[in-house]
């Protein structure tokens, strides 16, 4: 049986109160309740603050640029079905350098699980502003307030994203659910992650969030209805719901790839032969 031990990793450099203590702490606990062991699991991150995340566990790691934490993440997943992949990364990592590849993720549907810190700020460069920021803002980037911010549950549902979720780094239980909803889903599961940053934005701060968020959970709500799943991702304000926002089936991408119909490719035999026509037309 897995234990919280197991991922234990290494010691942490964040600001003391960083919301990112309450994702790590939700990410090793719904893996040890699925019983997942540490070799089954990829960590993929960038660059930022939340891309250290992996860095503070024991598991497979691999980091990347900024920005290209997705394609990464689905090329591991390709070459390895079996692997239980999760990229890691910030709001200006995932939907500012990396929006591209955010965009085409999900509308793909790869069967992996991205966590985004969204703390409105690049805080490892000091605290300017995010594509999450909120309108009017104040950075060292934007002294006259942010420009309108980006709505990513939106997005992801206009892109025909599979699982689209929302938790709060202040509310540890809950996050700990989603991610496990988030790993079991088949195909791309995006759970955005609303976290403080307790050094360089200090508006939406801890109570901000507790005056406003609430789940969804026993609230009738059903996730399945694409139209209130667009409702209800763009309530912000006095009212910020937390859960799953948008839910479907439908095949993801390394289901529909031929070359994957025989099981992973690393346990596939190799037949040399099968390259010989495309080689000799080289001669």
């Amino acid at each position: 049986m897995v234990k919280i031990a197991d991922y234990a990793g290494g010691s942490s450099t964040w600001c003391p109160g960083c919301g990112n203590f309450g994702i790590l702490t939700a990410v090793k606990r719904a893996l040890v309740e699925l019983d997942i062991d540490p070799y089954r699991v990829l960590m993929v991150s960038g660059i930022g603050q939340a891309g250290k995340l992996p860095h503070y566990t024991r598991c497979n790691v691999l980091n990347v640029l900024h920005g290209r934490t997705l394609p990464a993440a689905a090329g591991a997943k390709i070459a390895n079905p079996e692997l239980v992949v999760i990229a890691v990364g910030g709001d200006g990592d995932g939907y500012g350098e990396g929006g591209n590849h955010f965009l085409h993720s999900v509308r793909r549907n790869h069967d992996i699980t991205y966590l985004v810190h969204n703390n409105q700020v690049y805080a490892l460069t000091k605290g300017q502003a995010s594509p999450t920021s909120d309108l009017g803002f104040v950075t060292k980037t934007t002294p006259g307030g942010a420009g309108t911010a980006m709505n990513p549950l939106a997005v992801a549902i206009a892109a025909e994203g599979s699982f689209v979720a929302r938790g709060f780094a202040g509310d540890v239980d809950h996050l700990v659910g989603l991610i496990k909803l988030g790993i079991e889903h088949r195909g791309f599961s995006l759970i955005d992650v609303l976290q403080p940053c307790v050094t360089f934005n200090h508006k939406n701060t801890y109570s901000w969030y507790r005056e406003r968020v609430y789940r969804l959970e026993g609230s009738g709500y059903d996730p399945g209805n694409k139209l209130a799943a667009f409702d209800k991702a763009q309530e912000w304000g006095d009212r910020i719901p937390l859960g799953v926002i948008y839910r479907k089936e439908t095949a993801t991408f390394e289901e529909q790839l031929p070359a994957l119909r025989k099981g992973p490719l690393f346990k596939q035999r190799v037949e040399p032969g099968q390259i010989e026509k495309l080689l000799d037309e080289f001669l």
